[in-house]
């Protein structure tokens, strides 16, 4: 994509920026040491395993045999996103040093975190053998019995209660926190997170556009298709997998440029998001029809 900057005519104190919050999934994130347990440099394994249950103890025989079943279970790193944003001299100099000195923090802000938020949430929900359910939340009242029965069905899946992260969009949040009452505040003290997520990214799925073809050269992401608008998700912070395994994030100054006299800012992300196989009832994803 072609460079389109406007060169400066006045001195002005304010910027004209994109609103835009900062990651919302960022709580999501696991331990990194996880990184250095794969076999090959775009995976990581890690151990999961069952026993066989209680039998019947025989008072001449003794105790029942039972069984252990430890396999290990591969996870493929299914992130690596990166852009390159070139700044020539002059025209950063006619623009009042804003064009390159606001890249970088416009970069991270506008496309790094909702790109992010939106390929955690749609990779979860996409997720096999999660729990599931769709329709239309009309007010704070109803939002308040879905929660309740998100709840309750990871309850009755012996999910633990600690460590329950619940996103939601800001609207409905917002609706709850609205009626400030006894029960609002009991069902929304039980999750030791919550966050309001924007409706722009969260959906079921998404496209990451590759900033190459005709079409996708702007880059980003962008709704898949056949995707839903999320309403919200419940996940279980130890039921993830998620972190970065290679951020490079740095600056390469005109004089080091051997192509152009150009200032260059460049950005990469190499990660993964993933669940447990058998940590699936960690996270419940309510969805419209």
């Amino acid at each position: 994509m072609l460079n389109t900057i406007a060169l400066s005519k006045n001195y002005i104190s304010n910027l004209d920026e994109v609103y835009r919050m900062a990651s919302v999934s960022a709580d999501l994130t696991s331990n990194p040491t996880m990184s250095r347990a794969g076999a090959n440099a775009n995976e990581i394994i890690y151990p999961q395993i069952s026993v066989s249950g209680l039998g019947e103890y025989d008072r001449n025989t003794g105790y029942t045999t039972g069984a252990v079943d430890l396999k290990w279970k591969t996870s493929t790193f299914n992130y690596d996103r990166g852009t390159k944003i070139q700044v020539d001299v002059m025209d950063n100099e006619e623009s009042r040093n804003l064009a390159f000195g606001m890249a970088g923090a416009t970069l991270m802000r506008e496309k790094v975190a909702p790109e992010a938020d939106a390929f955690t949430f749609a990779t979860l929900a996409a997720m096999e053998n999660i729990s599931k359910a769709t329709g239309e939340i009309a007010d704070a009242t109803q939002f308040l019995d879905a929660l309740l029965t998100a709840w309750s069905k990871m309850d009755e899946d012996e999910v633990p209660q600690e460590n329950r992260l619940l996103y939601a969009t800001a609207t409905l949040l917002n609706s709850v926190m609205a009626l400030d009452t006894t029960k609002s505040r009991e069902i929304l003290s039980k999750f030791s997170i919550k966050k309001a997520v924007p409706q722009a990214r969260f959906y079921t799925a998404i496209d990451l556009l590759d900033g190459k073809t005709e079409g996708e050269e702007a880059g980003h992401y962008q709704k898949a298709g056949n995707a839903s608008d999320i309403s919200f998700m419940i996940v279980h912070k130890p039921a993830i997998i998620k972190f970065d395994k290679h951020v490079a994030s740095n600056i390469i100054l005109a004089a080091a440029n051997p192509d152009a006299d150009a200032d260059i800012v460049k950005y990469r992300k190499y990660g993964i998001v993933d669940a447990y196989q058998n940590k699936r009832a960690g996270i419940y994803v309510h969805s419209k029809a």
